[in-house]
């Protein structure tokens, strides 16, 4: 792969990890270890798909940026993140992805995450 690819890779996997700050806690840790394992398990792919695969990644970054921006401005409204994947998105997709899509969804809106994120509280006195 060419120099310039990788830096733009990295560059994409940062930003995506620094945007993650912005989700409440439980969501960020979902969400870094699922960039973490998508973006290693692409790292031999051909380049058709790895542009393919940083196309929607800066897809997600950029809806990702848009929608913590509006949540700052909008502090005292529910807080929502995502987006609904259109039907011919979805179609396009191989079995696996969908099995790891529906892993995600599953994983992300159980009321008792499997990561434990200790919450940091006032030391008493």
């Amino acid at each position: 792969m060419p120099a310039g690819h990788v830096s733009r890779v990295r560059a994409l996997y940062r930003r995506i990890l620094l945007l993650h700050r912005g989700l409440p806690p439980d969501l960020k840790a979902l969400g870094d270890q699922y960039v973490k394992d998508e973006f290693r398990r692409h790292k031999t792919v051909g380049s058709d798909e790895a542009q393919r695969f940083l196309q929607e990644w800066e897809v997600y970054a950029s809806v990702l940026w848009q929608q913590t921006n509006e949540n700052r401005q909008n502090s005292t409204e529910r807080v929502c993140f995502g987006v609904s994947l259109p039907e011919e998105k979805l179609n396009d997709f191989r079995d696996e992805q969908i099995g790891q899509l529906q892993e995600l969804m599953q994983e992300a809106t159980k009321p008792n995450r499997q990561f434990s994120i200790p919450e940091s509280r006032k030391p008493e006195f």
